[in-house]
Formats: structure tokens, sequence, C-alpha cells
């Protein structure tokens, strides 16, 4: 599937790396984030050589893959996805916690500001949905470091997707046992850093201490379905020239990891 497209002509002058090794270099560097210099000597090629085929390569496992293990959610994905979130975690309605991670990152050249976080490094921001048993199921890469959660996902196409009602939410329904209070829509669960929205709930805030009863139990609620996301498997720190394909890759693998 992913031969063809990273298989490489030979020339007069030498054979080129066959799709294989190129292929087991991507994955060397994917699994163990290895430095290009330390996979160079390991496979006997050029430190340089290291570099130019993993973020080729990685875009291509991202493009051949992309549709069989991480496909755009229709309405009856999300509707799978909130009965098994309310099975396992009892959070009726939910389509999965949503959060961003910063993914350290060695500051690219000119960037000035840009990529500079509260925490005082340089990162990328990963956005994403994980389901009821922490895959991934939307991801967003390469926001900067700078931006807050709530203003990735405001620029992000998934967050224009959500504003739009593009996104192929199902319509609102009942929640269980509580029929007499209509239907409700189906939402996200985020953090303090995203705003309010009809498809995404956050906390109540504990500016009021101490907070009602009712209220300390939604906020228990929503805070275990939140960790959905916390649970999820954590992201090396990356290349500054790799970081785009190789996040995506590394979120195919835990799609593919949840898939058997």
């Amino acid at each position: 599937m992913v031969g063809a497209r990273i298989a490489r002509m030979d020339t007069n002058y030498r054979e080129s790396i066959s799709p294989v090794e190129r292929l087991a270099i991507c994955l060397r560097f994917l699994a163990t984030g290895d430095s290009y210099r330390t996979i160079g000597f390991s496979f006997r090629v050029g430190r340089s050589t290291v570099a130019g085929i993993v973020p080729s390569v990685a875009q291509a496992i991202w493009d051949c893959l992309v549709g069989e293990y991480m496909p755009v959610p229709k309405e009856e994905d999300w509707r799978a996805i909130a009965a098994e979130v309310l099975e396992r975690w009892n959070f009726p309605t939910c389509l999965g916690s949503i959060a961003g991670k910063h993914i350290v990152i060695q500051a690219p050249p000119c960037s000035g500001s840009q990529f500079y976080n509260y925490k005082g490094t340089y990162s990328v921001v990963l956005l994403a949905v994980v389901d009821a048993i922490y895959c991934f199921r939307v991801v967003d890469v390469g926001a900067y470091g700078k931006g807050s959660d709530g203003g990735t996902l405001r620029d992000s196409a998934s967050g224009q997707a959500l504003q739009d009602g593009t996104l192929d939410i199902p319509l609102p329904a009942s929640l269980p046992g509580a029929e007499d209070l209509g239907p409700v829509p189906y939402v996200f669960v985020g953090d303090e850093a995203f705003s309010l929205r009809p498809n995404l709930m956050r906390p109540y805030a504990g500016r009021q201490l101490p907070l009602p009863k009712p209220v300390r139990i939604f906020n228990k609620r929503l805070s275990r379905a939140m960790c959905l996301w916390d649970s999820g498997s954590p992201m090396e720190n990356v290349s500054e020239s790799t970081w785009s394909q190789t996040l995506k890759c590394r979120c195919l693998r835990e799609g593919h990891m949840c898939s058997l």
C-alpha cells in the first residue's frame, strides 16, 4: 500500500534505498524517537538521508492509512461513540473528550515568539477528540504554541465544521430516564480553556465556593469523562522539521492499536 509511494528509481551511479528499508527507518524513528544520527548508524546511511526519508515516508503513511484507521466520523459513528461513553463513563449524549496538548519542539528559525508557550518552551499544539476507548477520532496538528486551546479549536478545520454545523453531529436526544426534560444536544466535553457552546460542555467555574451539590456532581461527571483524553498515550517530543508528519502517524498508531 505504501511501497509504491515511497519507492525511488535506481540510477547509473547507485541503487536507491529500497521501500522496505525506507519504511523500517521511518518506523524506527516513530517507535523510538532516536536521533537521526543514531538511526543512520543502525542502517548504515547518512544523517541527511534519514532526515529526508522520515518526513516523506511518514506523509505517505498518513495519506494511505488515514481513511482506514481515522476516517471522519459520520452521524451513526457519533451515535455509537455516545452510547459507549454512556456505558463506560456514565455521561449521556457525549461524543468524546476534546483537549489540546503542547508538543515540545526546537524553535524554528526566525519564528520569534509564535511557538513560545506559557510553560516557557517552544511547542506546537495537538488538538484531538478521544472516544470512550482512548482512540483519536479527530486530530488537528500544527497550531502555534502561543495560542490557547479555545483559539486553536476556533481556527481549526474541525472547529469551523462544529461552528457551521457540518460535523454530522446527531440531532438532540432525550436523556435516559429524564425524557420529561426534552431533547438535549450531543456534546463534546472539555476543560475551562474552551468557551461554552451548544455542542461543547465545560465545568462550572469554582469562583464561588462552596459550589452547590448539583454543580459539584456535574463537575465530577464531566471531569471523569475528561479523563479519556488524559488517559491517552503520551506524545513524545518531536523534531522541528518533522513534527507535522510524525505526530499524525503516531495518532494513526493509536487508532490501529485500538482496532486490534
